[in-house]
């Protein structure tokens, strides 16, 4: 390279730090390739995906919408938007679709922000009880500035007392009722609290962050069509994507979608990274193709895993509904607040699965649970199927109830993973392995 200005002579130094990072990201990168990757809230993307997200998009700036921009040289992004946001539509069966939003809780944050006031009351599940974070007051509802009221919980069902959710809303009148978890294993019956939300008043929003994939796949109730107007989400778990947010309405009205749109922008966003709405666009595409098979998979694997569980001996919560009906399973391993959850997600890292501890109900303590939470959609993507959930369970059951040495499992791991590394249900007639780095 000639010399000038911007020449390479790096100091040993900072170069050094560099490729620390890179070293730091292969690592990651091994870690899920060679072990199981069961966050509930993550994915991988498809091949497509991963090169449009490294694409020249990523700095770039396209403010406003598809053709009322604020900066010249977005006409091809012009394009890319428009044919997102009509797959969008089509694909969650919306009259109104925004994909600008870079997050779950970003979209979050726009639609209180189009929905309530600061000081408005808002009624939404309890962070104890299964509730996301930007649920409450140290999130979303607490930056906007809202007044939260909690519903009572039925620990049996793992959703909200419906009766007591509705007389709720009814004696308070709130602004905005939300609907919604981070904790999700069955659908909340939302029509009754839509009714009552809408006879006082309010208005329904639902965060569909965990199981926007599902309802899209349609193995899950559609809340736009049973009461919801707004529905919030994640672009990253079980819809998969890279990471980003949807907002979607219910409503025709275009003043409101007017409202909506500006809450993303100028709301909570200025750019809103044009590489990931673009990559949104490709996942959207290839969910309209696959979508279906997907979402009915993980839930068959969801299941399956859950009632492996169960015959391993572990502690699988809400068994007389069948554990789950999403890609989400949850187990207890020891008293309330004893940190057991917190243990058994360390020892299960040891053995190359990866996990998270995870409050369940009557837990108070955040960072000493009792649970686990576990998601099966990153395993479905690769294409594990039922007989390898019952393997995945017998690992679990190898590392937490015999207490067998965990390098010895994590091999056993890995040669398991090892057969399922291509990305499915997605455009890939290449067969490219979902780990690449």
């Amino acid at each position: 390279m000639s010399e000038g200005r911007g020449a390479w002579s790096p100091s040993q130094s900072n170069l050094s730090k560099a490729m620390a990072v890179m070293d730091a990201a292969q690592a990651s990168g091994n870690l899920y390739r060679d072990g199981f990757g069961m966050i509930a809230s993550e994915n991988i993307v498809s091949p497509m995906v991963q090169k449009i997200v490294s694409s020249d998009l990523h700095g770039r700036y396209a403010e406003g919408l598809p053709g009322k921009r604020y900066y010249q040289g977005c006409d091809d992004f012009d394009t890319i938007e428009s044919i997102g946001i009509d797959l969008a539509k089509k694909v969650f069966n919306a009259p109104f679709a925004n994909i600008q939003s870079t997050s779950g809780t970003v979209s979050n944050i726009g639609a209180l922000k189009a929905l309530a006031k600061p000081g408005d009351q808002i009624t939404a599940v309890s962070t104890a009880d299964g509730g996301h974070i930007s649920h409450a007051r140290m999130g979303a509802v607490g930056l906007r500035d809202l007044n939260l009221s909690t519903y009572p919980w039925n620990e049996d069902r793992m959703e909200p007392d419906i009766d007591g959710a509705c007389n709720l809303i009814r004696d308070i009148e709130p602004k905005v009722a939300l609907i919604g978890q981070s904790v999700f294993l069955f659908p909340t019956p939302l029509s009754e609290i839509a009714n009552a939300a809408h006879e006082v008043g309010a208005k329904v929003m639902y965060d569909g962050a965990h199981v926007l994939g599902l309802i899209a796949g349609g193995v899950f109730p559609d809340p736009l069509k049973e009461g919801a107007d707004v529905m919030t989400g994640s672009s990253h778990k079980t819809f998969p994507g890279p990471q980003g947010g949807f907002l979607l309405s219910s409503s025709e009205d275009e003043k409101f979608h007017r409202k909506l749109n500006n809450s993303i922008f100028p709301g909570v966003c200025s750019s809103y990274h044009l590489h990931h709405v673009a990559g949104k666009v490709v996942a959207l595409a290839e969910f309209e193709e696959y979508g279906q098979a997907y979402a009915q998979d993980t839930v068959a694997n969801a299941k399956a895993f859950a009632s492996a569980l169960a015959s391993e001996g572990f502690d699988v919560l809400a068994e007389s509904r069948g554990y789950t009906a999403t890609h989400q399973v949850l187990t207890r391993h020891g008293d309330l607040d004893s940190g057991a959850g917190a243990k058994a997600a360390r020892l299960l890292e040891d053995a190359g699965i990866i996990t998270n501890m995870n409050m369940l109900p009557g837990d108070t303590k955040a960072l000493t649970p009792s649970g686990l939470r576990l998601g099966v959609q990153e395993l479905t993507r690769v294409g594990m199927d039922q007989t390898q959930m019952e393997e995945v369970a017998a690992l679990y059951a190898r590392v937490l109830i015999k207490g067998e040495d965990t390098q010895s499992v994590k091999k056993d791991v890995k040669q398991l993973k090892s057969e399922f590394q291509t990305i499915r249900y997605c455009f890939n007639e290449d067969n490219l392995n979902g780990y690449p780095f």
